[in-house]
């Protein structure tokens, strides 16, 4: 007998598990740094997270690495996120999680390289002791909409069952745009294929001999991948491999896998069967890399893989269509806003079929960054919601950049901080004081990229 399409559901009385002034949904880099904001304004905040940790991409998603704090700011390597991102920082200094800052992408631009497990430890101590509550192993599935253009509630799962939490400024960082989508603000989303960013699973290898690796493996490791490819003896996922070492030279990780569906197209992070697909496609993928690298690198032959990351890395999927929609032009012209909330130095990272490509910030000399406007945090239509993260106002070559760490960090604190201003002026979120949100931010150590500014 066919099963049917679609069954009804019983109705149901869902119990409201709290109220409070912010509601943060999702505790990636963005989420984490806007609940902390929210709470340090004065008022009652909640951060929502799926996961028993905080850090999205870089803890669940095995990344283990700040990309987009610095920029190359007239040829010189600065950081040019502050605030609550110190803190942070500082926190893993102390526990001994944090690298210093190396060369990337072509010696290029810096990253910093972090310990996961001191990671989520510094998160949750940021979090909570800026008073935010955490709830974790909640998964939002929905919303309740109030009369009008505004939000009442979430709804969340876990293993205590379903409930809602009702808020009065909520903030979506998701990654996926979930609320901004549920809620039925405009957003958009590339076509999988030659569109949308390719997503991939990152791993870590322990085991390697430094010494005998020598100078610069990483470059090794590439060189001998595409010889294996030109001779017709292996074939690899994408080129342009990452291969670095984390604080201990030990210990290396290793972003050079592609995932795709059958047809070609990227695997979409808001399909819970390309998901699937994804995931077993990553580890095989992982598993045949690193068997060459151990294989054919020196220093790499006793090595092997100590962690797969809990879930795929996902780039892109939804980006909603808000106020204002940054721009690869933006990006790559250095664009200066009267409503900077904060800067991306991060240059485009476009993950294609079968490559990577970067492209970078115009002119001889650049000034390095761009700055983001607070109208890209604003969505349509909703009024008690702003969107950070990688699924705020961007065009998708915009988001290529943008997405990563740093400017996360930015838009979370600038999201948060403009909540609690709302809150206070009695407004909607588009009409917070953008000329009181700047200096709130200025004055918590925030680096908005004006004149008379230093990073």
């Amino acid at each position: 007998m066919d099963s049917p399409a679609a069954l009804t559901e019983p109705s149901r009385s869902t119990p409201v598990r709290g109220e409070y002034d912010v509601v943060v949904v999702g505790g990636g880099p963005a989420g984490l740094m806007a609940a902390a904001a929210a709470a340090r304004t004065g008022h009652s905040a909640i951060l929502l997270e799926r996961y028993g940790f905080l850090g999205g991409a870089g803890t669940a998603g095995g990344l283990s690495t700040f990309c987009g704090l610095h920029a190359r700011v007239h040829g010189e390597h600065q950081r040019v996120i502050h605030g609550l991102a110190d803190e942070l920082l500082d926190r893993l200094t102390k526990l001994d999680g944090l690298a210093a800052p190396h060369l990337t992408i072509n010696d290029g631009i810096l990253a910093q390289a972090f310990d996961i497990s001191s990671y989520k430890i510094a998160a949750d101590e940021l979090v909570t002791g800026s008073g935010a509550r955490l709830l974790f192993h909640a998964l939002a599935v929905g919303v309740v909409l109030a009369a009008g253009d505004t939000i009442d509630a979430v709804l969340v799962e876990s293993k205590s069952g379903r409930a809602a939490v009702r808020g009065r400024i909520f903030i979506d960082a998701s990654g996926d745009a979930d609320v901004a989508a549920w809620a039925g603000a405009p957003f958009e989303k590339s076509p999988g294929l030659d569109g949308m960013l390719y997503p991939s699973l990152m791993f870590r290898i322990n085991g390697v001999d430094a010494a005998a690796a020598g100078d610069k493996p990483w470059r090794t490791v590439e060189q001998r991948m595409d010889a294996a490819e030109r001779a017709g003896t292996h074939t690899f996922p994408r080129k342009k491999p990452i291969v670095r070492p984390q604080r201990n030279p030990l210990e290396w990780r290793a972003n050079l896998t592609q995932l795709s569906n059958p047809d070609g197209s990227a695997v979409d992070g808001t399909d819970v069967d390309q998901l699937t697909h994804g995931e077993l496609q990553g580890r095989q993928q992982a598993l045949d890399a690193f068997t060459f690298i151990r294989d054919h690198t020196p220093g790499f032959g006793d090595s092997y893989i100590v962690d797969l990351a809990p879930q795929i890395g996902i780039r892109e999927t939804r980006r909603i269509v808000g106020a204002y929609q940054l721009t690869e032009d933006d990006v790559l012209g250095c664009a200066d806003f009267p409503d900077t909330i904060g800067v991306n130095g991060w240059p485009v990272e476009s993950h294609q079929a079968g490559t990577v490509e970067f492209r970078w910030p115009r002119g001889g000399n650049p000034r390095g960054f761009c700055q983001l406007p607070l109208r890209m945090i604003l969505p349509g239509r909703i009024a008690n919601l702003y969107v950070i993260g990688r699924c705020a106002s961007m065009t998708h070559d915009a988001q290529s950049a943008a997405r990563v760490t740093g400017p996360c960090f930015a838009m979370g604190q600038a999201a948060g901080t403009a909540a609690g201003l709302a809150l206070d002026a009695g407004v909607a979120c588009r009409d917070v004081n953008v000329t009181d949100l700047q200096r709130r931010l200025e004055l918590a150590g925030a680096y908005l990229g004006r004149d008379g500014g230093s990073p």
